[in-house]
């Protein structure tokens, strides 16, 4: 009896902690977004075909390469400021959605610029033009909302308008499944800019109603923009590696080609959403900690590293076994996602040791160096996909995340242990 009252303390002192609180209700979430992303896939797979599904993300991948740029930071900024000093919420709330606001307009004509050199003709600038109005300022309206949660530790409420923007999806697609017998991307590409403003327009109510209205600061973004840029570059590098793959595959090889191998990345992404969920609820945390150096920041990566790899690891092997389900849920015509699927199973664990020493250097305010390196893995991943899809298709796409992945891993955690040994031999001779 002793014995078991002791547990029951200890479970409830663990439940008390606000990063295992919050790690629990982004798992909720999660779960519920991996059931809704799974219907969501599966309609839109089914229903655009893979042609035309290859289309749609070709177009969504280049225009997510750029998405990080919407604000230059600001969100990251706002989460990094608010989550040491709770007073600053309304200048970082007014200057992320004027940030937003200016920067996204001005993407939206860059990525009409760029659309030639990337995407083939095929693909419709109108199709274009509406996925970068609906992501990069819907939809970075509805992260930044959600970051605003996250620097408050009120991670019930991210968990909540992130369920709630990918429901909106959700219903499109069943719309578009409903309203359409033959749905073209246009389609789909109205009822999805559509679904992002709703939830764009909810979250703003949210955030002001619960944490403050906006107020715009201008004299805090100026000295800000450096750090704000550092943490763009850095998450546009990882949509680099993540998503250009998908983007060079429909200009270099062809579109059918690019909907399976998005198709088993997008499985890829579903099973890494336990992890994501750990990253967001201790995003914070690393700030936090990083105020108090490197050592205090890396002891946090230490113990998450631990829960997230096995994790990762225990994934990649769900991943392999289960791929041959693959068709029997998208359609016959997917069958060749089922190979793409297993060459692509261990970037779940690459992403789960990876991801927590890149959070580390962040908090610790070594953004500017965990950027430089995820732009020479953007830079090494691009290379390889030229010289692998011309010649191998998919696989060749395949091949480069796996080498990208690995290669990052690596870096990120030799860099964070270099800076931890510098900082230690700087404390002693000091």
């Amino acid at each position: 009896m002793t014995n078991l009252n002791a547990l029951r303390s200890r479970l409830a002192s663990l439940f008390q902690k606000p990063m295992v609180r919050g790690t629990l209700w982004i798992l909720i979430a999660q779960g519920l977004r991996i059931v809704l992303q799974a219907l969501y896939f599966v309609i839109i797979a089914r229903a655009l075909g893979v042609e035309q599904y290859g289309e749609f993300v070709g177009a969504t991948a280049l225009v997510a390469i750029l998405s990080p740029f919407a604000g230059l930071g600001s969100d990251t900024l706002l989460l990094k400021n608010v989550a040491r000093n709770r007073a600053l919420f309304r200048d970082y709330w007014g200057n992320a959605l004027f940030m937003i606001s200016v920067t996204g307009l001005g993407l939206m004509v860059l990525l009409i610029l760029l659309a030639p050199i990337f995407l083939p003709r095929t693909i419709s600038p109108l199709l274009l033009l509406l996925v970068a109005l609906s992501d990069l300022f819907f939809t970075s309206i509805v992260f930044v909302s959600t970051q605003s949660f996250q620097a408050v530790d009120r991670l019930s409420l991210t968990a909540q308008i992130s369920t709630f923007a990918m429901l909106t999806k959700v219903l499109a697609a069943i719309a578009l499944m409903h309203f359409y017998t033959q749905a073209s991307t246009i389609d789909w590409a109205y009822l999805y800019l559509a679904s992002s403003a709703v939830s764009a327009l909810l979250a703003i109510l949210v955030v002001n109603r619960l944490l403050g209205t906006p107020k715009l600061a201008l004299s805090r973004i100026k000295p800000e923009l450096a750090d704000g840029f550092f943490f763009a570059i850095g998450a546009s590098s990882y949509t680099i590696y993540n998503d250009i793959d998908k983007t060079m595959l429909a200009r270099l090889s062809t579109l059918e080609a690019t909907g399976i191998y998005a198709a088993a990345y997008r499985l890829i992404d579903v099973a890494f959403v336990p992890v994501r969920s750990i990253t967001a609820a201790a995003y914070a945390h690393f700030f936090r900690e990083g105020k108090n150096g490197i050592s205090s920041a890396l002891t946090l990566a230490k113990q998450l590293v631990k829960i997230a790899g096995s994790y990762g690891l225990i994934a990649g092997i769900g991943l392999l076994l289960f791929a041959p389900v693959v068709p029997y849920v998208l359609g016959n015509e997917y069958a060749i996602a089922v190979e793409a699927l297993r060459w692509l199973a261990p970037i779940p664990f690459f992403r789960a040791v990876q991801c927590f020493g890149a959070d580390a250097l962040s908090g610790a305010g070594y953004q500017g160096l965990r950027s430089a390196v995820q732009v020479i893995i953007a830079l090494f991943n691009i290379l390889l996909n030229l010289w692998l899809i011309p010649l191998y298709s998919w696989k060749g796409a395949a091949w480069s995340s796996l080498a990208s992945d690995g290669l990052l891993m690596l870096l990120i955690w030799a860099l964070l242990a270099f800076m931890h040994r510098q900082h230690s031999s700087n404390s002693q001779g000091g």
